[in-house]
């Protein structure tokens, strides 16, 4: 019997159809329980319209359909002032002996959570007897109350959405059982359980191809980890969660014994429950049968309006205990003790767990952060070793000495600006050529070359954890086959045109005209804030110009005094580089927030068919945006900055105003250092804090009055409803956060190799919130299946190849290590760094200055940074020295590509993707099938042969005579 102390939930049993409704006036529902009445009643040949039935109680009628109706309606009328009774009414198949029991209480339910509604009369208010008068009204008097209460409520527009909605399920559906209905504690929320029975879960098993076991694994587990000793502190003492090694199969309805099945109430795993409920929900139709509305289907449109407010499976328990229940596994608990807290940090994952629990998706990605974040740890002893290379080398950097020592003293280098700049000794620039010696040395090229193998590496070795994952999770089969025919809601709602298909046979299609407009304007759009975003970066360059004109003004008085008061401590160009990467990283915050609505209107607009084309093509333009937002300011210090500056009195002009920035003698990779420092380690740090404040602030002050209750009358849809909502987009913000660090620390490596280290420290504090955020902060998000990280893969391996060029060009035109090679194995004559800075420095007459940026007072000789003959014969012309140097860095660029690429081809050629042991598992399982399916039929086919033919205990003839 189904009772609501408190307005709380239970479960009911029945040996055949019943009818569940209820009423916050009742204390139980109404069941209409008798075998001969629900049977007459569906067979009637009277029926030719819907049967009202009004119980005595009830102010809002019963329908029951004719017999022409495969099925029953479900019907659901929201509450109003004059009807408190919400009616749900299952689906019935007459072919089904038993279409309606409801399912144990370990089975986890999905929760629709409907718009507020006003508090009703409990129970025990006295004027239940007046709403119990009031029921008992003959049926029109119900029904035009009804629609009074729905006049009145449409008149207030925040209550419009309480009018009455019809739910009808198509005969395509398999019932579900929609359990009692519940009202929050407040009275305000209004809560719905259903269940789905085991022959709802067999049929859609059936239908989506879920595989199942049939046979142990009979395949020793001879897989051999080299110093697996190594790994034995991170592991577990004793498995989290035990998986049995079973052979499967596609589970097919009409051969059940065939599987393994114990105990039907638990063979089909929680994640797999709350899809197929969630699967059946986004195809089913709300519109009156009568009226055909094509467009009214589906929950995602229901959430969408408004009618609901959520839609989600529950927690199986509180994270922070276990379940009271003993039949419960408590996974949630056994998540938050084992994986979400920080001092597990070092363990590995229990992905198997996280896989039950939420699904494949959500398990994959776990799983590749995880094995990235393993990876990176390689990438970062690498890249300390080269960064203590620097380190350690400090004293045996000549040129910096030369800039320090009295070569330094007395040169004196052109001004930085136009006027308002002086004079300035080489000598300020001390301190950033010895910062820049740690990141501008022989290691950084070793570095450079590393990183793109270990790119390469990684993502081979990524691509065998996925197809162990894929055969493990019982992927192996799944291509996306299943999403590519399964259209999105939203698809068959806006294209109303229809044509025929050979395999689907008619279905709405998206007009060619249509379809071309939709993607000129959606291309048009992402042009249109590219631009913005170079516009963005224009107007940083040009405040990088005029604050480095203010800088730069500081040692105009003075070139020793000032420099020692200011400079030593910052240079002008280290000033402008610092202030002006903080100003860009808070432009890319707030653009953030916008490009990520511009993504999902113009990816809305284009109608996408399919889900996975849907995640596909926002996957690109998202990336698409944020690789411009992020990476822009990285490539024009990189590769523009210092490049286009021209001589003094031919300086090159931005706006016809502002003078180009130079580099400073040191080079302009320590600028590059700065802006990848500011710009990632920004990122990171907001990113965690956001990602791990957000959801708990909005918790707590979503709970605060249930704070204020005792815990017995907090219940479980009501602690999770006061959840954040996880959304359909999640998991793809978690994956983009990790693509736009992978491309800091692969493209712009060579300028800091220590980016790798600060990753592996963000990712290991990352995984642990992320594990936190689900158990503790999110509602239990619907499971999906996906058999890999999607088009992410295809964006990484992009990456990886532009990473090989980007850190190429950076080493040889951002750094100076090229020229300084040149000098000491060509042109130095004894292999030393002697003299290298007079050499790399030219020769200018302050005579030949335009008198509009002439400085004052004069001084000659002036020094800039070129390879330029001095004035007089060609004077200012590049020497034969420059193009020599230019030769080698275009020579370096295509000897590092050529040596990394053909080391990148030959690591994925020698790599298999699947690993043999693997694909002996997957032939054998694929025989096994066969085999076992084959014998199965032969067995049920002689069974049936043989089987005895029963003679009738009286005949025709018997019954005449």
């Amino acid at each position: 019997m189904l009772v609501k102390p408190r307005r709380s939930l239970g479960s009911v049993v029945s040996p055949f159809p019943l009818l569940l409704s209820s009423s916050p006036l009742l204390s139980s529902p109404l069941f209409l329980s008798s075998p001969l009445l629900f049977s007459s009643l569906l067979s009637s040949p009277l029926l030719s319209s819907p049967l009202l039935f009004t119980p005595p109680l009830l102010s809002s009628p019963l329908l029951l359909p004719s017999s022409s109706s495969p099925l029953l309606s479900c019907h659901l009328l929201l509450p109003s002032s004059s009807s408190p009774l919400v009616l749900f009414s299952s689906p019935v198949l007459p072919s089904s002996p038993c279409p309606l029991l409801l399912p144990s209480s370990s089975s986890p339910p999905l929760v629709l959570f409907s718009s507020p509604r006003p508090p009703l009369p409990s129970s025990s208010s006295p004027l239940l007897g007046v709403w119990l008068f009031v029921s008992a009204l003959p049926v029109c008097v119900c029904v035009c109350l009804f629609c009074l209460s729905v006049c009145f409520l449409s008149f207030f527009s925040y209550l419009s959405f309480y009018t009455s909605l019809h739910l009808h399920i198509s005969p395509s559906i398999l019932p579900l059982l929609f359990s009692s209905n519940q009202e929050s504690e407040d009275g305000k929320t209004y809560f719905v359980k259903i269940h789905a029975p085991w022959e709802v879960l067999a049929t859609y098993a059936d239908v989506l191809k879920i595989k199942v076991p049939f046979k142990a694994n009979d395949i020793p587990n001879n897989r051999d980890i080299p110093m697996d000793w190594l790994f034995t502190p991170f592991r577990w003492v004793q498995p989290i969660f035990y998986k049995p090694d079973y052979f499967t199969s596609s589970f097919n309805k009409e051969k059940i014994d065939f599987f393994l099945i114990d105990d039907k109430e638990t063979f089909f795993p929680p994640s797999v429950r709350n899809r197929i409920v969630y699967y059946i929900l986004a195809r089913c139709p709300y519109h009156k049968p009568v009226l055909e509305e094509k467009d009214k289907k589906g929950i995602k449109r229901l959430l969408n309006n408004g009618t609901y407010g959520a839609a989600f499976p529950l927690h199986d328990c509180r994270y922070w205990k276990p379940a009271k229940d003993l039949n419960s596994d408590s996974e949630r608990f056994h998540l938050y003790k084992h994986w979400a807290r920080f001092h597990s940090f070092f363990k590995e994952q229990p992905l198997n767990l996280i896989r039950k629990y939420y699904g494949e998706k959500i398990g994959i990605y776990f799983a590749w952060l995880g094995f990235y974040t393993e990876m990176l740890f390689f990438a970062a002893v690498v890249g300390v070793i080269c960064f203590l290379y620097g380190l350690f080398t400090f004293d045996d950097n000549e040129w910096s000495k030369d800039i320090c020592g009295e070569i330094g003293g007395s040169i004196v280098m052109c001004p930085l600006c136009d006027k308002k700049c002086g004079y300035w000794k080489l000598n300020s620039t001390c301190n950033s050529s010895w910062q820049s010696h740690m990141f501008d040395n022989v290691g950084t090229v070793f570095f450079a070359i590393f990183m793109g193998i270990w790119v390469t590496l990684f993502l081979e070795f990524w691509k065998r954890r996925q197809a162990r994952l894929e055969y493990e999770w019982d992927l192996v089969d799944f291509e996306e086959e299943q999403q590519q025919l399964q259209r999105r809601p939203e698809y068959e709602t806006k294209c109303t045109a229809r044509r025929l298909n050979t395999v689907t046979q008619m279905e709405p299609y998206l007009p060619v005209t249509s379809k071309c407009a939709r993607t000129f304007l959606s291309g048009a759009t992402v042009l249109f804030w590219i631009a913005l975003i170079i516009a963005c970066i224009i107007g940083v360059i040009a405040y990088r110009l005029a604050v480095y004109a203010a800088f730069a003004s500081i040692i105009k008085d003075s070139p020793t005094k000032k420099i020692e008061l200011v400079g030593s401590l910052i240079t002008p160009q280290l000033a402008t580089s610092v202030t002006a990467s903080c100003i860009n990283f808070i432009i890319i915050m707030i653009l953030n927030l916008m490009y990520e609505r511009v993504a999902i209107w113009i990816t809305d607009m284009e109608i996408p068919k399919t889900h996975l084309e849907y995640e596909n093509k926002l996957t690109v333009k998202m990336f698409l945006f944020q690789f411009v937002n992020y990476y822009s300011s990285c490539f024009y210090v990189a590769f523009f900055k210092g490049k286009f500056v021209g001589y003094p009195g031919d300086y090159i002009y931005m706006f016809g105003k502002l003078r180009n920035e130079e580099c400073d003698p040191g080079g302009c990779l320590i600028e590059l250092t700065t802006q990848l420092v500011i710009v990632m380690v920004g990122k990171q740090v907001w990113g965690n804090i956001q990602e791990a404040l957000v959801p708990w602030l909005m918790n707590w002050w979503g709970s605060r009055k249930a704070r204020n209750h005792p815990e017995s009358l907090y219940s479980r849809w009501e602690q999770d409803h006061d959840l954040q909502n996880f959304g359909h987009l999640g998991l793809f913000y978690e994956y983009l956060e990790m693509v736009i660090q992978f491309g800091f620390i692969t493209l712009f490596v060579a300028s800091f190799p220590l980016a790798p280290l600060l990753a592996l420290m963000n990712n290991i504090i990352e995984v642990r919130v992320d594990a936190w955020k689900f158990t503790t902060q999110f509602r239990r998000p619907v499971a999906a299946k996906a058999h890999s990280i999607g088009a992410w893969q295809e964006i990484l391996n992009g990456v990886a190849v532009l990473s090989v060029v980007t850190n190429a060009f950076i080493v040889s035109f951002t750094s100076d290590m090229i020229p300084r090679l040149a000098h000491l194995y060509v042109y130095s004559g004894n292999q030393t760094m002697n003299n290298y800075i007079n050499q790399s420095l030219s020769v200018f007459n302050i005579s030949h200055f335009q008198e509009w940026n002439k400085p004052d007072p004069d001084e000659n000789p002036n020094w800039y940074r070129d390879y330029r003959n001095p004035p007089g014969v060609d004077q200012y012309k590049h020497t034969m020295r420059f193009w020599h140097i230019l030769a080698a860095k275009l020579a370096f660029i295509i000897i590092m590509e050529h040596v990394v690429f053909l080391v990148k081809f030959f690591v994925a050629w020698i790599i298999p993707d699947v690993p043999s042991e693997v694909k002996a598992r997957i032939k054998r399982e694929r025989y096994l099938v066969q085999e076992y399916l084959h014998n199965y039929e032969v067995t049920l086919k002689i069974a049936s042969s043989t089987r005895p033919r029963l003679r009738p205990a009286c005949s025709l003839s018997d019954l005449v005579h």
